[in-house]
């Protein structure tokens, strides 16, 4: 049975005027299966279709192929983020 890619959630960019409410910095770095929990809700909610357009073979127009760049919805924070497969694991 085919396992499912590991994908990484890295914040690359904030472009609101104002800092993250839930602390989150450019450059802090998740493992979404197993990390999910401490990144922000609104973020996660947002990822979720990213990560599965990547899991399962898609790609986002206008992004690297296993890469998925989305934004937080929070206005004033703005933060920017990529969906990455950082690992593909082999069928067994």
């Amino acid at each position: 049975m085919a396992r499912r890619p590991r994908i990484q959630i890295t914040l690359t960019e904030r472009i609101g005027a104002h800092p993250c409410h839930h602390g989150h910095k450019p450059g802090d770095t998740w493992d979404f299966d197993t990390e999910r929990g401490k990144l922000c809700p609104m973020a996660v909610h947002v990822a979720f279709p990213y990560v599965d357009i990547l899991r399962y073979g898609g790609s986002v127009p206008g992004n690297e192929p296993g890469c998925a760049r989305f934004c937080c919805p929070d206005v004033d924070t703005i933060n920017v983020f990529e969906a990455r497969i950082v690992e593909r694991e082999e069928s067994r």
